[in-house]
């Protein structure tokens, strides 16, 4: 295939907008070894392993960790001469270049949006090593910490929650016979039988509330580290964006630099910087938020509204950010609503009128917050599906969204109902 047709780094915005990114079109078995490769080489040496969503939350885990072991690496100005290779130098995998920005609750297929997901950079050393991963595919990168970490090494988990115990429970199972031990924080939705088996095998889990706190609260008050204010508010500044409360404009600038930054260089950089980001790294989210706007502003123009068992549901189609377009629909006078990916995943985003996005999300394969919540459908067999999928601009993923609010709602009406009697 002429890899002109996949490369979508060029590509007019409103072609853009609805088509995957490169890294969708890489295959599996590829990937893999690609991300094999990576993790070994991140792992040589290190003392610790850190498995986290590559999203401002899960990377400032990263960043409290690293500070609590005293790993500390040096951050090159642009100008520098080191800067560059080694300004975003860490082990980052083909999957993890693309929706960090959507927090942990969103188990896409992450290698959708990647541009240029072949190029990965070369692992800097760290005592403290990063191994980014996905809801969907943190059995994965267990099974890789188990295979090349060091015997002894400890291992924490942050930012990620398994659906169900089964998905993770024999990588869970190789990594605590590896580790000195296994730490878990989070703060998502989990299933109470699923957090008793994952304590059962061995592993320190703390779980904060969704409601209330971000995954680095979690960390920053289950390490037994006496952290600097920067990092207090660090913990901070994140969950305002995590828990999209909107009240710090510097959430927004973190969440960015996350999502279009090297995973390495964002850990490092808020280290040395805190949340106030240096002047060449706000002008480089300002110069991205350009093309961001309209990736935005097509998803929102594509906007449809549905009623609901009393609800208003706003629906739309494109690769964007999903939390800016569900707040355009929140304001158009959405309860809830769903942005459905090119990839085939979508977002969905309530209000504190529809505070039941998990259990919406659950319904099609997905999971994650009472008012912010990820899936993907299991309704695409074969490429046919996703041209489909591309030219109806997701007609039959929204569908089946829609048709799993209207299951919910249905469940809310039946319970009240219930207490009633």
């Amino acid at each position: 295939m002429d890899e002109e047709l996949i490369d979508s780094g060029d590509l007019p915005i409103a072609r853009k907008s609805v088509l995957p990114g490169t890294g969708f079109f890489l295959p599996d078995a590829l990937e893999e070894d690609i991300e094999d490769e990576q993790t070994e080489a991140a792992l040589e040496g290190a003392e610790v392993a850190v498995i986290a969503d590559p999203d401002a939350d899960g990377l400032a885990c990263v960043a409290l960790l690293r500070e609590a072991y005293d790993d500390v690496t040096n951050v090159p100005e642009p100008d520098d001469e080191a800067a560059g290779d080694d300004a975003s130098a860490e082990s980052t995998s083909t999957a993890d270049a693309a929706d960090a920005i959507d927090d942990a609750e969103e188990p896409a297929i992450l290698a959708a949006d990647a541009d240029d997901p072949l190029e990965a950079p070369e692992p800097t050393p760290h005592e403290v090593a990063l191994v980014p991963a996905s809801p969907h595919d943190v059995e994965d990168a267990l099974a890789r910490v188990a295979e090349f970490g060091d015997e002894g090494i400890d291992i924490y988990v942050c930012d990620l929650a398994p659906d169900r115990y089964e998905y993770v429970a024999e990588e869970l199972e190789a990594a605590v016979e590896t580790a000195s031990g296994v730490a878990w924080y989070d703060h998502h939705q989990w299933d109470d039988a699923v957090a008793e088996s994952v304590r059962e095998a061995g592993v320190d889990l703390v779980v904060g509330d969704s409601d209330e706190e971000c995954s680095a609260d979690v960390v920053y008050r289950s390490l037994d580290y006496d952290f600097s204010p920067v990092y207090e508010e660090l913990a901070a500044v994140t969950r305002d964006h995590d828990l999209w409360l909107r009240e710090d404009p510097r959430s927004d600038d973190l969440a960015d630099y996350a999502y279009w930054t090297d995973p390495a260089e964002y850990v490092e950089v808020v280290r040395e910087y805190g949340v106030d980001l240096p002047e060449w790294a706000q002008e480089f989210i300002e110069e991205r938020r350009v093309e961001k706007q309209a990736l935005i502003d097509r998803a929102v123009g594509r906007a449809e509204f549905r009623e609901i068992g009393g609800y208003t549901v706003g629906v739309t189609y494109g690769r964007c950010s999903q939390n800016e377009v569900a707040e355009a629909m929140r304001e158009e006078g959405a309860d809830a609503s769903v942005i459905v990916k090119p990839a085939g995943s979508a977002s969905i985003r309530g209000t504190d009128e529809f505070d039941r996005c998990h259990e919406v999300a659950g319904k099609v394969n997905g999971g994650g917050h009472p008012k912010a919540a990820g899936c993907k459908p299991d309704i695409y067999d074969d490429m046919l599906d996703y041209a489909n999928h591309w030219t109806t601009r997701g007609s039959v993923a929204k569908q089946v969204i829609l048709d799993a609010f209207r299951a919910v709602v249905d469940e809310e009406s039946d319970d009240s109902t219930a207490a009633e009697e």
